[in-house]
């Protein structure tokens, strides 16, 4: 299939792994401003600003977007990453709804944290994990880099999170930036050259629009997200266990010892799985098999959606009572990686000087099941010469 879902594969992963050295793409290096330099028409606001500068010199810039309605989103060219989002909420006050950090010198330090968190970062090769960092394709083994023990999780070392993006605004009604990366044949174990191109929008209807396009010139997996954690209190709250979540999904991925897929998909109806109606994320995380060997640490978990076709629908909503605010993810996506946030220590500290500890932020990874290339009764997350890869995920932010 050469159209939108070109291959509709499925992954839905998360997980955090030990980060290796930030990387960029030569032909990718781009030169920051000092100085803030303002690109606006009429209809549009976008600035950008010098970000820090990268162990080998490279510099970070970062384009804040703002709408008519007053949102703004941060978003650096190093990994492509979501820094801010900040919306109002029931009163009308703006909050900041995602995790991160204000400058890039503490994202290149999270890297070295016993878990790298991914705070809002363009995921790939390969969203979530690739069991014993090994798959087979047309007869022929790969071996990827093992990043998290024995597999392989998230792009691996040095995935798509860690390299510096081409980034193209765009001009027109509703600010948008178009970054490109350019991933070489044998990067990170994977074959094939990989073109990609991620659209960030907002529009003036208070949603973050991302748009993934890939091809490639050998056949790959692929699968691409992005790895935002959002906590839609705005300072209200330190964790997200009181949110309350409604996630049109029947299914979810079992999972083994370290989060690798048993091949399974399970019914949620009577588990603490079971996000058809509302419920708090707190309410039953203490029941969930955590992957580990006991349950307790939450959600981590990839959900299959029950969708009505492979077009844009809403699969996703989530209410935080206090703040009244609600996000609405839409997807083109079979599934989603749930992820809560379990791994974070407490050793980060982010916007605003908040700490943050277990809990402190959820992940919607819009995406395809994990270990899809080696699960053959999984939907194909194979990219063929001649496809392109298309996929889109809105996060449409409003309250009630």
């Amino acid at each position: 299939m050469a159209n939108l879902r070109a291959f509709y594969p499925v992954a839905f992963p998360l997980a955090m792994l030990f980060a290796c050295q930030p990387k960029k793409n030569a032909e990718q290096s781009q030169t920051a401003d000092s100085t803030q330099t303002t690109m606006a028409t009429q209809k549009t606001n976008m600035t950008k600003a010098a970000f820090g500068t990268l162990p080998d010199g490279t510099a970070a810039d970062i384009y804040t977007l703002t709408n008519a309605s007053g949102m703004t989103v941060k978003i650096t060219n190093y990994g492509g990453i979501v820094t801010s989002v900040r919306v109002p909420d029931k009163d009308g006050k703006p909050g900041e709804v995602v995790l991160g950090f204000d400058s890039l010198a503490p994202y290149l330090d999270s890297l070295y944290k016993a878990e790298c968190p991914y705070f809002g970062a363009i995921i790939g090769r390969y969203g979530n994990r690739i069991a014993q960092a090994k798959f087979t394709l047309d007869g022929k083994t790969y071996t990827l880099a093992a990043n998290n023990k024995a597999n392989h999780l998230h792009g691996g070392k040095t995935g798509f999170d860690k390299v510096v993006w081409q980034v193209e605004p765009m001009d027109g009604k509703e600010p948008g930036l178009k970054l490109t990366y350019a991933s070489k044949d044998g990067e990170e174990g994977y074959p094939g050259n990989l073109n990609v191109m991620v659209i960030y929008t907002l529009t003036d209807a208070n949603e973050l629009k991302v748009s993934y396009e890939a091809t490639t010139d050998k056949p790959t997996p692929v699968n691409l997200t992005n790895h935002s954690y959002f906590n839609l209190s705005g300072g209200l709250a330190k964790d997200i266990l009181g949110h309350e979540l409604t996630m049109q999904a029947d299914q979810y991925v079992a999972v083994a010892t370290d989060l690798i897929p048993t091949g399974q998909l399970l019914p949620v109806k009577n588990t603490p799985m079971d996000f058809t109606a509302p419920h708090k994320i707190g309410e039953r995380s203490e029941q969930v098999f955590s992957g580990k060997g006991a349950p307790g640490k939450g959600y981590d978990h990839c959900f299959v959606f029950r969708r009505q076709g492979g077009g844009l629908e809403l699969l996703v909503r989530v209410h935080e009572p206090q703040s009244g605010r609600v996000l609405e993810v839409l997807t083109t996506e079979p599934g989603v990686q749930f992820y809560t946030g379990n791994f974070l220590e407490g050793n980060l500290t982010g916007h605003g000087g908040t700490v943050y500890a277990s809990h402190s932020g959820f992940c919607l990874e819009t995406q395809h099941f994990p270990d899809s290339p080696n699960q053959p009764k999984f939907p194909n997350t194979i990219l063929r010469p001649g496809e392109t890869f298309r996929s889109e995920t809105v996060y449409k932010f409003s309250t009630q």
